[in-house]
């Protein structure tokens, strides 16, 4: 667990969360058990997504991928508990907030983070994305439809989370799931066009994995170039979700903006 949790890596999910929360007032105490839950599940689909019934991979955030160090079933255990340890971080309350504002906010952020990480979110995107290898008749809309399962859910649950967490009024929360919606999904096409332009010494993982696989991408359905525009749209969609926060939405603008930029 540690081996792949601490081993690198952008930490962007739990930096949504923190700048999500402090946007709409929230502190660090209260939003700092999500921002390690979502790293602990993303962490734990990355040890699946690499095994050799997934994606098949040897190298992960510069280094060898768990099952390659510890075996496949160790593999499979670890993602397996880090599973286990987000929610039981997450709901774990102290004694000021057993009852309250705290508990229900962390009851909720709990919900939105369930959602995201099951069969309508990241476990039903990777189905999706499974099934879509090798075939020649996925559309812009298929792909929109398993990309913001599988790695949109999860970034918008980081900022809508984030917001409940930080008490956001359900104003500011629709801001946030909208700025969330745009940028979850600006990341995926960010990453189709890493994958199929950059070195594994810069992605930290094997690169041109997803042609080689027929995976379904955005640079396979659109070309580089309409990518790179798509990517460009959707950053500029989630600039103008939490325009009306002002100064309070600078770190999530950075945010997306960075996000949008690793392919520049």
């Amino acid at each position: 667990m540690r081996y792949s949790l601490f081993a690198g890596g952008k930490r962007i999910r739990p930096l949504l969360v923190l700048a999500a929360g402090e946007a709409v007032g929230g502190g660090e105490d209260a939003l700092m058990p999500l921002a390690c839950a979502v790293e602990m599940i993303h962490t734990y689909s990355l040890i699946h997504d690499d095994l050799p019934a997934m994606d098949n991979d040897d190298l992960r955030r510069g280094k060898p991928t768990s099952h390659r160090v510890f075996g496949e079933a160790i593999a499979i255990l670890a993602g397996d508990a880090l599973l286990t340890r987000a929610f039981d971080v997450l709901v774990q309350t102290g004694a000021r907030d057993v009852s309250g504002d705290g508990a229900a906010r962390r009851l909720r952020a709990a919900g939105v983070l369930g959602t995201a990480a099951g069969t309508s979110g990241l476990i039903g995107g990777q189905v999706a994305d499974l099934e879509a290898e090798g075939r020649e008749d996925v559309t812009l809309a298929d792909l929109e439809r398993l990309h913001r399962a599988k790695t949109g859910a999860l970034l918008r649950a980081c900022v809508v989370g984030g917001g409940v967490l930080g008490g956001a009024g359900e104003e500011d929360l629709g801001r946030l799931a909208r700025f969330g919606d745009a940028i979850g999904l600006a990341f995926q096409v960010v990453d189709d066009i890493l994958d199929a332009t950059e070195g594994a010494d810069k992605l930290g993982k094997t690169a041109g994995k997803d042609a080689a696989a027929g995976k379904a991408t955005y640079v396979r359905v659109l070309g580089l170039d309409r990518a790179r525009e798509t990517a460009g749209r959707l950053l500029r969609d989630a600039e103008a979700a939490i325009e009306p926060l002002g100064e309070r939405g600078a770190v999530l603008n950075g945010l997306a903006r960075l996000i949008v930029d690793r392919h520049a």
